[in-house]
């Protein structure tokens, strides 16, 4: 099998495909890593690399093994954060939101766990669309407050919903309604979140036959892109509380999924500072 130093390798050269850059980046001398990989093709019986050309080239074995590697060390990664988190319990709990609505929550549930008598430090981390489950699942954050999102591996608690209304450019011809439905977004661009997955496509779209608009990557970038007539969104109605803005307007989706507010961490988690938490979190919004 091979060693988990020879991925580590592998992954270099086949990022530069190039031994003396790979070398030098792994900070050691050519000649050892390049019998590296040698040594992992014969424990393989598989040739990894195609030496043949000008220049180095993955095979077809070369290509799967960049794939798989990276899920092998990226759990390993996140196996030996969690672990020498878990080993310093009381130090400090890393939690984590995006800009917006979860990030409010946020502050008010730190404010009710610093209450906790002995509460260890808290880190805030100010985290991206989609990032909040990733990064409790691989040790990065302890605790999440997310909307959307895939939960396995994972413990959840919803905190709050609200619905989601539609944001339209002053001029839109939909702007006239005073109520509108996902039937009547159907035609209109939706603006895409960076890398979503399809849950998180069909959730924000509302109808997953809408057309996709420009990529945005937060919240300014969306109204904006809507202000300028490249799409409509859906919203939650906290955010366009927050965000009047003369070139656009709000507008009811009557059948619009709400927006859920969840908190998530470790499935199986046996933390009493993640258990206090969830219990701030409670506080924080009335329960």
């Amino acid at each position: 099998m091979p060693e988990i130093r020879e991925l580590r390798y592998f992954c270099a050269v086949a990022e530069d495909l190039n031994i003396t850059r790979a070398a030098e980046r792994l900070g050691m001398a050519q000649p050892p890593l390049s019998r590296a990989m040698r040594q992992l093709e014969r424990r393989l019986g598989v040739q990894l690399f195609d030496r043949s050309g000008p220049r180095l080239a993955l095979t077809e074995a070369g290509e799967t093994l960049v794939k798989e590697a990276a899920v092998v060390l990226d759990a390993l990664d996140s196996a030996v954060r969690r672990t020498r988190r878990a080993g310093f319990p009381g130090r400090k709990l890393v939690v984590t939101a995006k800009p917006g609505v979860a990030t409010e929550l946020l502050h008010r549930t730190c404010e009710a766990f610093r209450a906790s008598p002995d509460a260890p430090e808290i880190e805030i981390v100010v985290s991206g669309f989609g990032e909040q489950a990733g990064m409790v699942r691989d040790g990065r954050a302890d605790v999440a407050i997310a909307g959307c999102f895939d939960g396995h591996g994972l413990d959840t608690e919803l905190l709050t919903t609200e619905p989601r209304v539609a944001v339209l450019a002053l001029r839109h011809e939909l702007a006239a309604r005073d109520v509108l439905s996902t039937a009547d977004l159907v035609a209109e661009p939706a603006p895409r979140w960076n890398a979503p997955t399809i849950v998180d496509r069909d959730y924000w779209l509302g109808n997953s036959a809408r057309p996709d608009g420009p990529v945005v990557r937060d919240s300014a970038q969306l109204l904006e892109v809507v202000a300028l007539g490249q799409g409509v969104a859906l919203v939650p109605a906290s955010l366009a509380a927050r965000n009047a803005r003369p070139d656009v307007v709000y507008r009811p989706v009557t059948d619009a999924e709400p927006y859920r507010t969840l908190l998530l961490w470790p499935a199986g988690s046996r933390s009493p500072w993640i258990a206090r938490f969830v219990e701030a979190a409670f506080a924080a919004v009335g329960r």
